[in-house]
C-alpha cells in the first residue's frame, strides 16, 4: 500500500506514558508528508516528460524510417532515371548511326549516278565531235565538189542515217564498257 501526504498528515499516533514528544513527531511527520508532497510532485512531473520525451524519440524514429525511405526512394528513381537516359542516349545513337548509313549509302547512290550521267555527257560529247567532223567534211566535200550526186548524198536522209549508226555504235559501246571505266573517268 502506498502512502500518500494526506495518509501522513492523518496519521495520529496513541500517547503512553514517556512516550515521543508529540509537537517534535507532529512537526517531523509535517517535514515527511511536504517531502513526500514534493517528490510525488517531481516524480509525475518527470513522468509527464518522460512520456514526452519517448513521444519525441517516437517521433524522431518514424522522420528517419521517412527519411530513410524518402532516401531508397530517390537512389531507386535515381538509378531509374539513369537506366532510362542510358537507353534513350543509346536508341540516339542507333538512330543517328542508321541515318549516317542511310546518308552514306543515298550518297554513293548519287555518286554512281553522277558518274553514270559524266560517261553519257562524255560519249554525247564525242558523238556531237564525230557527227560535226562528218557534217563539216560532208559540207567541205559538197562545197568543193560541184557535181549534183554529191549534192544529194548530203541530204538529210544520210545525215539521219550516219546520226543512227553512230547511236548504235554508242549504245554497243556503252554496254561493253566495264564499271571500271565509270571509276577511272572520276
Amino acid at each position: 500500500m502506498r502512502i500518500t501526504p494526506f495518509d501522513i498528515q492523518q496519521k495520529q499516533f496513541p500517547m503512553r506514558f514517556r512516550g515521543f514528544h508529540t509537537e517534535e513527531v507532529s512537526a517531523f511527520l509535517e517535514l515527511i508528508r511536504e517531502e513526500i508532497e514534493d517528490l510525488l510532485r517531481e516524480n509525475s512531473a518527470l513522468k509527464e516528460r518522460l512520456l514526452q520525451t519517448d513521444e519525441e524519440i517516437r517521433r524522431f524514429w518514424e522522420m528517419e524510417n521517412l527519411l530513410g525511405r524518402t532516401l531508397q526512394e530517390a537512389q531507386q528513381m535515381s538509378d531509374e532515371y539513369k537506366i532510362l537516359a542510358r537507353k534513350e542516349a543509346d536508341r540516339l545513337l542507333e538512330k543517328a548511326a542508321q541515318q549516317a548509313e542511310e546518308l552514306v549509302g543515298r550518297s554513293h547512290e548519287q555518286v554512281l549516278a553522277v558518274n553514270e550521267e559524266i560517261v553519257e555527257l562524255r560519249m554525247m560529247r564525242k558523238r556531237f565531235h564525230g557527227e560535226m567532223r562528218d557534217v563539216l567534211g560532208r559540207f567541205r566535200q559538197f562545197l568543193d565538189d560541184d557535181s549534183e550526186k554529191r549534192k544529194e548524198s548530203f541530204s538529210l536522209h544520210a545525215l539521219r542515217e550516219i546520226t543512227d549508226e553512230r547511236e548504235k555504235e554508242e549504245d554497243t559501246e556503252r554496254a561493253e564498257a566495264p564499271d571500271d571505266t565509270l571509276r577511272s573517268e572520276e
